[in-house]
């Protein structure tokens, strides 16, 4: 077979090679692209480890942290604490962390606040707390004016009880009345699942006139003030520890995702490079072969 020949039968084969290569990404484009792709891809897989491990302690640690959200809700319950009338100034304490790349703990909070002002005739005079960045950023611009205290710096650390009482002292003494109030936050399920829920929480008022306070103490007016102190305390503590753990386990589950995603992309530049390598190849035994057959 003369060279003339093998030209016909490679332009037959491939009847479109160069339009089809200037179609495409160079070389070096689909190259900077898979290496930034598998650059990612190790970051994610960096981040999950770290969340796995972040999230194995917290697990542990909301185990310890129940004990004081449960003997607050029970200390609720046993005394029939509840408002006598409704009382406009509530008081609603958004509960999220500083950081991100979690899937949706920190917006279902902020969503469930927004559903709450939508559908409440007082929303003027809900007061809102926000704890940590993500709920400042989601909750400020929209409602300035409810806005009562704000908390950040939390999140890159675990939580402790320190924490809990610097926002339960701060929502006591800001001087905003309220008769009963709720706490938002992510209360954890399973290393996958999530329920955004809410807990209430109780004013001085509220637990000095429940029916069965008398109960618990011969009490007077400093009995009364350490028992919503640290009752607030607490509940803030239980909710900051079950967020905790849902968003670790969240961001482990968004990382492996996002690791898995990575890898299916790897997976498509690399043939796309192989395939416009090979082009780039034909292409130019074509030229060769064009020029040897033209002398």
């Amino acid at each position: 077979m003369n060279i003339a020949a093998r030209v016909a039968i490679l332009q037959n084969a491939l009847p479109n090679v160069g339009s089809q290569v200037r179609g495409m990404a160079t070389l070096k484009d689909i190259r900077v692209r898979l290496k930034s792709v598998k650059n990612i891809q190790k970051i994610t897989q960096s981040m999950k480890m770290v969340s796995a491990a972040k999230y194995a302690r917290a697990e542990r640690d909301l185990k310890t942290a129940r004990n004081y959200g449960e003997g607050a809700q029970s200390f609720y319950e046993r005394s029939e604490m509840k408002p006598e009338t409704p009382n406009p100034g509530t008081l609603v304490v958004a509960l999220t962390s500083d950081r991100g790349l979690c899937g949706a703990v920190h917006s279902s909070v902020a969503k469930k606040i927004r559903a709450l002002m939508a559908n409440d005739p007082n929303a003027a005079n809900i007061k809102i707390v926000t704890i940590g960045d993500k709920a400042k950023a989601m909750l400020a611009k929209q409602f300035p004016n409810n806005i009562l205290l704000m908390f950040n710096d939390f999140g890159k650390k675990p939580p402790t009880f320190g924490d809990a009482v610097m926002v339960a002292n701060s929502i006591i003494e800001s001087g905003h009345e309220f008769n009963e109030g709720i706490i938002i936050f992510n209360k954890f399920k399973s290393v996958v699942s999530y329920n955004t829920t809410e807990i209430p929480v109780f004013s001085l008022d509220a637990i000095t006139n429940a029916p069965k306070i008398a109960l618990y103490d011969s009490l007077d007016s400093d009995v009364l003030r350490s028992y919503q102190e640290y009752s607030l305390a607490s509940l803030v503590f239980y909710a900051m520890k079950e967020n905790a753990c849902s968003e670790q386990s969240s961001r482990m589950s968004a990382m492996d995702n996002a690791s898995k995603n990575a890898g299916e992309m790897i997976q498509k530049l690399t043939l796309s490079f192989n395939r416009t390598r090979q082009a780039v190849i034909t292409r130019e035994l074509i030229e060769i072969i064009s020029g040897a057959a033209a002398l």
